[in-house]
């Protein structure tokens, strides 16, 4: 082998080695693909869906209310939910209308899962965070998550998951890369 097959194979390595470190570090530490699994936040992701995390989003922005974020869930499971309480929140829900501390607070992203119940009932049951939690408001570095199929999702109602906290949370979440015919920004 000539040097000029040398060198260039040399080259070839090297941008491939530099290509998988960039890619492992974005992976790593700015975004990662997750595929959503089970029902609990149709109509918004459904099964089988991919999904972008942005690890630096919590970081810089922070996590506000109505977020989706992607955590580890207390069973080692990674879940995907709507963060609905931040610190410092009381949270009931009464008559399917949500309370954050004494105010309704419209959730327009579950207006058309609402319309297509075939029955009478309420999508999301009553409950308050105190009677679920045994807290009256949430405490400082924990969220309150629900699934958007709020009749078909584990989430911070359930012992097993609870009160989310911030430590676990792995980052938020709003773009859907597959199917491919769905790509795009999620709201």
């Amino acid at each position: 082998m000539d040097n000029s097959k040398k060198k260039e194979l040399l080259d070839w390595i090297k941008s491939t080695v530099v290509a998988c470190v960039f890619t492992i570090a974005i992976i790593t530490f700015i975004i990662s693909p997750v595929v959503v699994d089970g029902a609990s936040m149709m109509p918004t992701y459904e099964d089988g869906d991919i999904v972008l995390v942005n690890k630096i989003g919590k970081k810089i922005s922070g996590i506000d209310r109505f977020d989706v974020i992607v955590f580890e869930a207390p069973i080692g499971e990674i879940y995907i939910k709507r963060v609905i309480g931040l610190p410092g929140d009381h949270i009931a829900y009464e008559n399917d209308t949500l309370y954050i501390n004494d105010e309704a607070l419209e959730e327009s992203y579950l207006d058309l899962y609402k319309k297509q119940l075939l029955d009478t009932g309420t999508l999301t049951q009553d409950f308050t965070l105190q009677s679920l939690t045994d807290y009256s408001t949430i405490p400082e570095g924990y969220l309150f998550v629900l699934g958007d199929n709020r009749r078909n999702s584990v989430d911070s109602r359930y012992p097993s998951v609870g009160l989310v906290p911030m430590e676990k949370v792995l980052g938020k979440t709003n773009i859907k890369i597959y199917p491919l015919d769905s790509i795009g920004i999620v709201k």
